[in-house]
């Protein structure tokens, strides 16, 4: 493996869970620096449905501001970023601004891009259940040719069957044969940045 990649994974609406930290310990043990902000300040849920309403109470301006100062001391390494589901869609919202972005890993999840979106050449991988509820075929479809407008170089892969968290041990969701080869891919790609 090259130099140590430095890793910033935000967690999902469920919060800063024992799954998120498992999944940094699976990257730190493959050599990588990793850092998991917990942006909702403690608070976890134990449904999607308490997730979502963490999320809407905080809102997604004070979220972004919460991921944008936690990787602030850390941006000048040239950051990946990475997320679960909502956390994916901060880590895309953070890697569109930072120019030295070595890599987005998104697992379950993906977020809008303004047209003006430029992403010269950076890698993008991109891990989502089929069908996914949260990241229907339309918008999975419309927003892959926008990350290759953007300049993003992406690669989607789709686990049918799985839950949309399948990742996470601690949920129904959760698709272990998925999940392990999810995790093959995606610490591949992170040994290529």
């Amino acid at each position: 493996m090259a130099s140590p990649t430095t890793i910033v994974l935000f967690h999902s609406a469920y919060g800063l869970r024992p799954a998120v930290h498992a999944a940094a310990e699976r990257l730190r043990a493959a050599g990588h620096e990793v850092h998991v902000p917990d942006l909702y300040e403690g608070r976890t849920a134990e449904t999607v449905e308490d997730g979502m309403a963490i999320k809407d109470e905080i809102g997604r301006e004070e979220l972004l501001r919460r991921a944008v100062k936690a990787v602030a001391p850390l941006s000048e390494q040239g950051l990946v970023y990475a997320g679960f589901s909502l956390g994916g869609s901060i880590a895309q919202n953070l890697a569109l601004g930072d120019e030295k972005a070595r890599g987005l890993l998104l697992l379950h999840g993906t977020s809008d891009l303004p047209e003006d979106a430029a992403m010269d050449g950076l890698p993008v991988q991109l891990h989502v259940a089929d069908p996914d509820p949260f990241e229907p075929h339309d918008w999975l479809n419309a927003w892959y040719l926008r990350m290759g407008r953007a300049g993003a170089d992406v690669e989607i892969y789709r686990y049918p069957g799985a839950g949309h968290l399948f990742t996470d041990p601690e949920l129904p969701d959760h698709d272990k044969e998925a999940a392990d080869s999810a995790w093959r891919v995606a610490l591949g790609f992170l040994d290529s940045l």
